[in-house]
């Protein structure tokens, strides 16, 4: 069963951007709170409109998806997330890799990894 359930209403955005803790990478930011539900996270992604064109917005929130779904089998239950692209950093470095470093670097400094 799927442990992350994807967020979509703006309130649910504004609360954890407004209540959560603020975490930068490279590429990414990410707010992160603790949620009431423990045996489940949830995901936003949110890519602002004068970045680049939808294709290129949605090619980038896919990566996002796609990297958080590698790690979501090694991170702790019962947070809710959401995921920026950082206005300054440059949309043509936007591959995997980056993605996946700045990734494990914000969970790492969330210290939400769970211990192997």
């Amino acid at each position: 069963m799927k442990k992350t359930k994807m967020m979509k209403k703006n309130y649910e955005f504004r609360h954890v951007l407004s209540k959560g803790t603020y975490y930068s990478g490279k590429y990414l930011e990410a707010f992160i709170k603790k949620t009431k539900q423990d045996n489940v996270n949830f995901l936003g992604i949110a890519i602002g409109v004068k970045l680049a064109k939808a294709v290129r917005r949605n090619q980038i929130k896919r990566l996002i998806r796609e990297n958080y779904r590698h790690y979501e089998k090694k991170i702790q239950k019962g947070y809710a997330m959401v995921f920026l692209w950082k206005k300054k950093a440059d949309i043509k470095d936007s591959n995997f890799q980056n993605i996946k470093n700045d990734m494990k670097y914000i969970f790492d400094k969330a210290k939400l990894t769970l211990e192997e």
